[in-house]
C-alpha cells in the first residue's frame, strides 16, 4: 500500500498547495467543458483532453487526479453532441472510460514519475493500455447487444490517436511549465 501511495503523490516536479489546486481546477474544467463547448471533431477534443490528464498525472497528487479523470466523460455525456443520437450509449461506456483515463494517467505516474522510464515509451505504453481496455470494453458490449459498432472505432483506434497526440501536445506544455516554475 504504501508503494501506491509513493506512485500516486510523485509529481515531475514540486507545486504550491495553491498552484497544484489550481491546475486541479483548469484541468478539470477544461476537460469538462471541452466536449460542450467544441464538441467536434473528437480527434481534437480528444487531444486536448488526453493532454490535460498526461499532464494532471505528471503534477497532480493523490484525490486531485479524481476530478481530471472523470470530468472528460461526464462533459461529453452532459454535451450530448460527441455521438449525436449515440450519445445515450455512452451512458454503459462511461465507467469503462473512467478506467481508460486512470489508466493513462497512472502509467505516466509509474512509469515516468516512479521508474523514470522515457516519456516516450510511457506515452507509448500509456495510450496503448488506455485504447486496448476501451476497445476490449467496448468489443463486449458490442457483442453483447448493447452499443452499436461505430463505438469500436471511437473507443479503439481514435482512443489510440487522441492519447498519443494529447501525449506529444502535454510534452510541449509540460517543457514550457518547467521553464516558467
Amino acid at each position: 500500500m504504501e508503494y501506491l501511495n509513493k506512485i500516486v503523490n510523485s509529481q515531475e516536479y514540486e507545486l504550491s498547495y495553491l498552484a497544484e489546486n489550481m491546475e486541479m481546477i483548469v484541468y478539470s474544467v477544461v476537460s469538462f467543458f471541452l466536449p460542450i463547448v467544441i464538441g467536434h471533431p473528437q480527434i481534437v477534443v480528444g487531444i486536448i483532453v488526453n493532454a490535460m490528464l498526461i499532464t494532471a498525472a505528471l503534477n497532480l497528487k493523490g484525490y486531485k487526479l479524481l476530478p481530471v479523470i472523470l470530468a472528460p466523460a461526464l462533459g461529453a455525456l452532459s454535451a450530448g453532441l460527441l455521438f449525436g443520437k449515440f450519445t445515450v450509449f455512452l451512458l454503459y461506456l462511461i465507467p469503462f472510460i473512467w478506467i481508460g483515463n486512470a489508466i493513462l494517467v497512472f502509467a505516466f505516474k509509474w512509469l515516468k514519475l516512479r521508474l523514470k522510464k522515457n516519456y516516450v515509451l510511457t506515452l507509448v505504453v500509456g495510450s496503448t493500455a488506455k485504447s486496448l481496455f476501451l476497445f476490449g470494453a467496448a468489443f463486449l458490449l458490442f457483442k453483447l447487444g448493447i452499443i452499436p459498432v461505430m463505438f469500436l472505432t471511437a473507443m479503439g483506434v481514435v482512443q489510440l490517436t487522441t492519447a498519443l497526440g494529447g501525449g506529444i501536445a502535454a510534452y510541449g506544455f509540460q517543457a514550457a511549465k518547467r521553464k516558467l516554475a
